[in-house]
């Protein structure tokens, strides 16, 4: 698998850019449609602790018709990783500086695990005027957006209880611990072809550049979101952007509850289950891509 794996891995490294924001290094990828249909752009926004690599399998379905922009949140995946404190206000911040370099203005808006909430800063710089950016549409996907009801998980807990500072060389887990990690939030059901690679390869990029000896330093975003729920769930709530959840059923983390009590604050949200855990694009791709493109088409 191991030549697989990075074959994956520099095939996407080499789809990427790199636009300097506040002196640091951001990775995107650009995708642009196969056949362009008239629709917004789509800024796919990942989560913790992986990388946009995340979307891989599906950003071919997804660019069929639409632009598609994926972002490495600095700290994550192929952009630089400094060793600083992080911010998900800092985190949309980027968003904002792709969004003026790329010369978008409407988009569509597709978020996962911690990107839910660094789309409901966006959504709150939105509703407010204070943002390049305008969401048409806009897909959540499995993320915490009630901390109150995430079973987290013992790695998480061990994380969050370390101090808010890099680990020392050669500390933290490998490629293979973080795949099998992430294959842990998997559902039982079994996921398509290729999503153990998949994994594989989304642990060498949290690995890459010493990455995984910032996750201390990373995970700080689980206390800087209880801390804003009332901004970033309150916009993910409130916004006038018609609302999908796209939901793992078998999440073990972000669990179905949330989808319910999202529901029946926003009666309007439509949501659509699939028979996945807490990464639905790796373990069901085909049936993800058809669910978002349903969701910004209809």
């Amino acid at each position: 698998m191991g030549d697989e794996v990075m074959d994956e891995v520099e095939g996407w490294a080499g789809r990427a850019e790199r636009i300097a924001v506040a002196g640091e290094q951001v990775a995107l990828v650009d995708v642009a449609p196969d056949r362009p249909g008239g629709a917004p752009p789509l800024l796919v926004v990942h989560g913790f602790p992986t990388s946009s690599i995340d979307f891989a399998r599906v950003v071919g379905r997804l660019a069929a018709e639409r632009r598609v922009v994926l972002v490495d949140l600095p700290g994550y995946g192929l952009s630089d990783k400094p060793d600083r404190v992080y911010s998900l206000f800092g985190q949309a911040d980027v968003l904002d500086a792709v969004a003026r370099d790329r010369g978008l203005s409407e988009v569509d808006l597709l978020t996962h695990d911690m990107g839910d909430s660094v789309g409901g800063e966006v959504l709150a710089r939105t509703i407010a005027g204070e943002s390049p950016l305008r969401v048409r549409r806009r897909v959540l996907t499995n993320g915490s957006i009630y901390l109150d009801m995430a079973h987290l998980t013992d790695g998480q807990k061990l994380l969050r209880s370390l101090p808010d500072e890099m680990l020392p060389e050669g500390g933290g887990p490998d490629a293979v611990a973080l795949a099998a990690t992430l294959a842990a939030l998997c559902a039982p059901t079994p996921p398509a072809a290729g999503a153990a690679r998949h994994l594989r390869a989304s642990g060498e990029l949290v690995v890459r550049a010493g990455g995984v000896r910032l996750l201390p330093r990373l995970i700080r975003y689980l206390d800087e979101r209880a801390r804003h729920e009332h901004r970033w769930t309150g916009a993910i709530e409130s916004h006038p952007a018609a609302l999908t959840v796209v939901w793992g059923r078998g999440d073990p983390i972000a669990v179905p509850a949330m989808v319910d009590r999202l529901v029946s604050r926003r009666p309007a949200t439509a949501v659509t289950w699939l028979e996945a855990g807490h990464w639905p694009m790796v373990e069901q791709p085909a049936r993800f891509a058809e669910a978002v493109l349903a969701a910004l088409d209809g």
